[in-house]
Formats: C-alpha cells, structure tokens, sequence
C-alpha cells in the first residue's frame, strides 16, 4: 500500500467504472470499512451496514437485481431472443464486478432522526471510498432503481419497512481511471455573510 495524504485523495479520489478481474482480500476490504466507520455520527450511532457480496454470493444479488428490473418494468419479461440476451448481458457486466457493498441502515421515525443518519452513512461511504483509494482500491458509488424496489429488498433478506437502502459500492482494482474533471470555484457556490 502507497500512503498518499488525504487532501490528495480527495483531489485524485475517481469513480470507477471499469474495474480488473481480481478480487481484493477480504481483509483489506475489512480494513478499508473500518476506516469509514471513523465518519462523523450522531449520538455515536454508527447507523451503517453493509451486505457485502463477492464469490458465489453474487449471484443471488445480481438475480435479485435482474428480477427488480423486470418487475418495475425496466427490463422485458418475455423470453425472446433479444430480451434474453440483454438479461445474459446485464448478468455478465455484473457478475464480472469483483465486490458488491449494499449499505442500508435502520430507518428512524422522527425526520431529523432520519436525516442525521442518512448524512452519516453518506459520510461513512465517502470515508470508504477514500480509504479505498488509498489501498489503489476503486468504488462506484451508485443509486440504483431496484433500491427503491420493496421487492428487491426482501429477496436479499431485508424489511423494506424497517431499514434504507443507502447505496450500492461496485468494488475493484481499477482496469482504467477517468482523467480529472475540474470543479467548479468554490467562490461561485459560496456567499459570505459578515454582518
């Protein structure tokens, strides 16, 4: 592992799209959680969880992502040819991801409740992802449709009523890196008020 220090992660930090065939020891992925689980959190809840599938257990969430698909009309329930094909596609593009991470944490009742542990999960998976990157570890961070799906939830084992599902990490060594995209200056989304 390279140590880079963490303003220059958070410069040179990428989304991946394209990640390599090896898969990552699980216990550098273990490691890599650890130093997300260092994110702020109200009343220390820690409210993250995470569903990690890798191995053969990619093929239960990668079937429960195609049946979510299918139900919320995304994808074609027919068995023709072209429809097959592209389900064949999509499992492959998939299964072919070294590591999937689904967060998902306790949903509060009370709004600001809420809201302070969605902010600390989204926090968590920032963390993740730079301490990922620090391992030469690349994340995508997506929201996906089948998130939102009841269905979904409850063919991975979770209650649709009771937690969130905050996100879906694709994991993996980089197969390519996006070049850099400059940013915005910070002066034209920040208003100083000084009386």
């Amino acid at each position: 592992m390279i140590l880079i220090d963490s303003l220059t992660a958070i410069k040179t930090r990428r989304s991946i799209h394209q990640f390599k065939s090896e898969e990552i020891d699980t216990a550098i992925l273990q490691e890599i959680f650890t130093y997300g689980s260092y994110a702020p959190t109200h009343y220390m809840k820690e409210p993250w969880n995470i569903k990690l599938y890798q191995h053969d257990g990619k093929k239960r969430f990668v079937d429960a992502i195609i049946a979510s698909y299918q139900r919320i009309g995304m994808l074609n329930t027919a068995d023709d040819t072209k429809t097959v094909k592209m389900i064949e596609s999509m499992r492959r593009f998939l299964m072919n991801i070294p590591h999937h991470a689904l967060i998902y944490f306790e949903k509060e009742t009370d709004d600001v409740r809420y809201e302070e542990e969605y902010a600390a999960v989204c926090a968590f998976i920032q963390n993740t992802q730079l301490a990922a990157w620090e391992y030469g570890v690349g994340m995508l961070w997506t929201i996906t449709p089948y998130m939102h799906d009841n269905g979904f939830a409850t063919d991975i084992g979770l209650d649709a009523d009771s937690v969130k599902i905050a996100a879906v990490m694709q994991i993996g060594y980089p197969e390519k890196i996006p070049s850099h995209k400059e940013r915005t200056p910070i002066m034209e989304k920040m208003e100083i008020i000084s009386e």
